[in-house]
């Protein structure tokens, strides 16, 4: 470990960090070019073979960025889209990048340092940079923007200039350093450790931005919210979402394992995927019996249907969202983890005026606003294992494999779990619990 992380570890005043040296290159989770055709023809695309950890070169930083010492960061299902190269590879991002010219030119590498979330501390900024200082802990949001262009001065994730970090984007989180953007920073709420802080930005905004925002559903006292996958790493933090918003949280699980972890996150109602016959592929005439199974479990339980589908999952459930959601209803998404086609049955759709919202992670002002609950103890993290950075691939391979619950965090430069918690008395206060059992106890 180099003298500049060494003194960020052990929280030196800004002084000394300014005196140590900024190293020449840094150990990083990142993927190669060179490995883009590896996986075709190939049935499973084995994420631990693409991912590597070794040292890269450390870019030199634009004025109005921030170089962030990384504690601990989490994995993503882009984590997993990296590194399979699909649906597309990265690298055709970053080579977009790199014609546009100037700093922007520094993505365009044969190595892309993958990896969308973070928490740690700011150890140089860049000149044009007034907000953060040197030793500042902050956590990181997935989103780069161009405050150049005008929309993003209204909402900055229907601007064209707006890029997830660490997909979209070269010098991700999954490393000992970070580049990014001074605009992405949010303080680290003092009372959560670096693996808890760094593994909740991306999904638990993409779950504020769907269902609280009023760019998503804008859920209400009392709505019903069908939530898919509700102790997946968006799922889990959308049923503590609509349970502090007062609404009726239904979760769809996909194993028997799953069902008490979703009642302890806050589930008034848990189903699994076999009580509705939801075991692979469907066919339209199969999906409309699925819905009218569902939806009489959750008359009987809820006493009405759902105002609102929280629908991530895509094409396996996509259809039954259409259906099952009340007239007047909305279907909320922002991924496709089955797949990208949706098949679904309009005539529900359109002659019950219900609503399809498309949503892409979140702002910053959304951001700030979910990462305002966990510092109240609104919001909790949702780790289900935490893994060292040497071991990032087996990570990636949980998640890709759906093999977990929550998220699965990675410690960066940190060497343990437990650290950097700086209002000790506030996480007392809040009562801190694991919402999630851990995978590997």
């Amino acid at each position: 470990m180099d003298p500049l992380l060494e003194a960020a570890l052990s929280e030196a005043p800004p002084e000394k960090l300014e005196r140590e040296a900024v190293p020449d290159d840094y150990m990083a989770a990142h993927i190669n070019e060179s490995d883009v055709g590896m996986f075709h023809g190939v049935e499973d695309k084995d994420v631990r073979k693409s991912i590597h950890v070794g040292m890269v070169p450390m870019p030199e930083l634009a004025p109005d960025e921030v170089l962030i010492a990384v504690m601990a960061s989490s994995i993503n299902y882009n984590t997993v889209w990296s590194a399979t190269f699909e649906p597309l590879p990265t690298f055709n991002f970053l080579k977009r990048q790199g014609k546009l010219g100037g700093f922007t030119a520094r993505h365009d590498q044969p190595y892309q340092v993958i990896g969308s979330d973070a928490a740690g501390v700011v150890v140089r900024s860049g000149t044009g940079v007034t907000r953060w200082r040197t030793g500042d802990h902050v956590v990181v949001s997935c989103i780069q923007t161009d405050d150049h262009e005008p929309a993003t001065h209204a909402d900055s994730i229907v601007s064209e200039g707006q890029r997830a970090w660490g997909y979209e984007t070269n010098f991700g989180g999954l490393a000992h350093y970070a580049v990014a953007k001074a605009s992405q920073l949010l303080a680290k709420p003092a009372h959560l450790t670096w693996e808890e802080a760094g593994s909740n930005m991306l999904t638990a905004t993409t779950s504020y931005r769907m269902l609280i925002s009023d760019k998503g559903a804008r859920i209400k006292l009392g709505d019903i919210v069908l939530i898919w996958g509700a102790t997946g790493g968006l799922g889990a933090f959308a049923v503590q979402l609509v349970r502090s918003a007062g609404g009726i949280p239904v979760g769809v699980v996909s194993s028997p394992s799953k069902e008490g972890v979703a009642r302890a996150l806050g589930c008034d109602v848990v189903i699994n995927r076999e009580e509705i016959g939801l075991t692979g592929s469907t066919t339209p005439e199969e999906t409309l019996a699925q819905g009218k199974r569902l939806g009489k479990i959750i008359r009987r339980e809820t006493g009405g249907d759902p105002h609102v589908a929280f629908d991530y999952v895509g094409q396996a459930t996509f259809g039954i969202s259409a259906f099952v959601v009340r007239r007047g209803g909305a279907i909320v998404t922002c991924g496709s983890s089955t797949g990208f086609q949706h098949l679904y049955d309009n005539r529900y759709l359109w002659m019950n005026s219900k609503r399809i919202i498309g949503c892409h992670a979140a702002n910053l002002q959304e951001q700030s606003e979910c990462n305002r609950l966990f510092g109240l103890g609104l919001l909790s993290p949702a780790l289900s294992d935490v893994y060292p950075l040497a071991e990032v691939g087996e990570a990636a391979r949980l998640v890709q494999q759906n093999r977990h619950m929550g998220k699965v965090g990675v410690l960066c430069a940190a060497p343990g779990e437990g650290m950097g918690v700086t209002d000790p008395g506030l996480r007392e206060e809040l009562g801190v619990t694991q919402l999630i059992p851990r995978q590997s106890s």
